[in-house]
């Protein structure tokens, strides 16, 4: 599901004229040679038949306020475009840049690097140091970046830097990420749980900034699908199941158990066509609401998640969104992300760890072995034996990440944590996770909760917090995060600081 055209960041270079046109050369030469090296590092993340899907392309260099205000509006309407990186070689006077930043409508990575690495002691003379201008020329351009009160990120230091290489490549995965936001289309299978406020938020807010278009559907409109779906696709998709997963013995010699898992595959099948016909990359369901289905999508929501779509329960949009877009600035990254719920606490003092799952969704990109296929009851929603994917997640560093609708700004929560290895949970048929939150569970729950977080989030063990701090600037959410530093006492200064400056910024001051 994950898309498989190309994407570009865009490489500007900026100069003028006053150095002469072998200086100009140089300065473009260097400028091919630095982009190509981005390219070959970050921007060659393929899909798996090997497809790149982001390339970083080297621009003309930039010398009059034409050409800049020119190639701004070309980026902008490039619907591959996902992002510049602008580097200022040589001095490149800022207010040739004022007329094209006011209309770039693209995510800004300020690179302030230099081609060389080292200063010639024994040769440097006076052509060097007019072609080697970065120091101040990223100067002039960060004044009016500053001046303008542009976002954007910088990045300082050499390009064959590979932490450098990979701060860079942090930015252009989220940028990945915010030009999925921005098409992004959520089908709502039902309305949210009854009463629940979290899950709840402006979608006309969420539309204007971050893109999302939030579609509501009668679960009647699924099912109808879903009876359309045929016997021998059905049959085609249990096969595929038998090969993939661990199936129970009682499924394959109960005809009632076999007959529930074959309305799991026909509720995926629909479930899928439903979604692909509507462009849709994230869809929510709820157990208040399954009219018309024999069982709550549990399989299938599993499956879909791994094939890329975002999911939120109970009718959970923003998180559905979220982990969509969570996906794909993943996609190429060892691990995976799905869907997730602080479900219950381990407080043993000596070693406090919080218990995550669902009543059924968890994606299996998160799994640390095959998972089994099983079918049990679900003691909500009144409807026959749902089936699941079972599995105890992979131990490694996570994230934990929730967006939440504060009435004057879109906030986001990330808290680090570790996965750990889980005891055997016999009596427990769901997929879950075992961690242990940074600095420890007292202070991440209490920062969570006084920042209001969510109990559903978008659980990542592809991305860091940097990856989604980036999506966040981007998209002009607030940014939180709870880590190994988090105390409780700056926490709240943070939060203070915070409701200060987005009331001013609501009251347009």
């Amino acid at each position: 599901m994950l898309k498989t055209e190309t994407k570009t960041l865009w490489f500007l270079t900026g100069s003028q004229h006053l150095y002469g046109s072998e200086t100009l050369g140089k300065v473009a030469a260097n400028s091919r040679e630095i982009a190509s090296a981005l390219d070959k590092e970050i921007g060659r993340a393929s899909y798996d038949e090997g497809q790149p899907r982001l390339r970083v392309v080297s621009k003309p260099v930039l010398t009059t306020s034409g050409e800049i205000l020119a190639v701004c509006r070309e980026a902008g309407n490039d619907p591959s475009c996902i992002g510049v990186i602008c580097w200022m070689h040589t001095f490149s006077p800022a207010q040739m840049w004022i007329g094209g930043l006011k209309e770039l409508k693209k995510p800004l990575l300020h690179f302030h690097t230099q081609h060389n690495r080292d200063i010639p002691w024994d040769t440097i003379d006076m052509d060097f140091m007019n072609l080697n201008q970065s120091a101040h020329g990223d100067r002039e351009f960060g004044f009016i970046c500053s001046r303008m009160g542009l976002e954007r990120h910088v990045v300082t230091g050499h390009w064959q830097d590979q932490e450098v290489v990979a701060e860079v490549s942090h930015w252009a995965r989220a940028a990945l990420g915010r030009d999925e936001s921005l098409s992004l289309r959520v089908a709502r299978f039902g309305d949210n749980m009854r009463d629940v406020a979290v899950t709840e938020g402006d979608k006309v807010e969420a539309r204007m900034q971050m893109g999302w278009t939030v579609k509501g559907y009668g679960v009647g409109d699924l099912a109808s699908r879903v009876d359309d779906v045929p016997d021998k696709d059905v049959q085609s998709l249990i096969t595929e199941y038998k090969d993939i997963y661990s199936l129970s013995g009682k499924i394959t010699q109960d005809q009632a158990a076999l007959r529930r898992l074959k309305e799991a595959a026909r509720i995926e099948l629909g479930l899928l066509e439903f979604l692909g016909d509507g462009g849709f990359g994230a869809f929510t369901t709820t157990f208040e609401d399954l009219h018309g289905l024999s069982q709550l999508p549990g399989l299938a929501v599993q499956r879909l998640m791994e094939k890329g779509y975002g999911f939120g329960a109970e009718g959970d949009w923003k998180t559905a969104a979220l982990v969509r877009c969570m996906k794909v600035m993943g996609r190429g990254l060892e691990g995976g992300t799905s869907f997730m719920e602080d479900y219950t606490y381990h407080l043993d003092p000596s070693g406090m760890k919080v218990l995550g799952a669902h009543m059924l969704e968890v994606c299996p990109s998160i799994s640390a072995a095959k998972p089994k296929l099983e079918l049990h009851p679900l003691s909500i929603g009144g409807k026959d034996d749902p089936a699941r994917l079972v599995f105890t997640v992979a131990t490694g560093k996570a994230i934990n990440a929730t967006l939440l609708d504060m009435g004057n700004r879109f906030r986001m929560v990330v808290n680090t944590v570790t996965s750990v290895e889980s005891p055997d949970l016999p009596r427990l048929p769901v997929a879950r996770a075992l961690w242990v939150p940074d600095p420890g569970l007292r202070i991440a729950a209490t920062s969570w909760i006084l920042a209001g977080g969510a109990h559903h989030t978008g659980f990542s063990m592809a991305l860091n917090p940097v990856h989604l701090e980036h999506f966040a600037l981007m998209s002009g959410i607030e940014f939180l995060l709870i880590d190994a530093d988090t105390t409780i006492r700056e926490f709240r200064k943070e939060l203070r600081w915070n409701d200060l400056y987005y009331g001013i910024r609501a009251k347009g001051l």
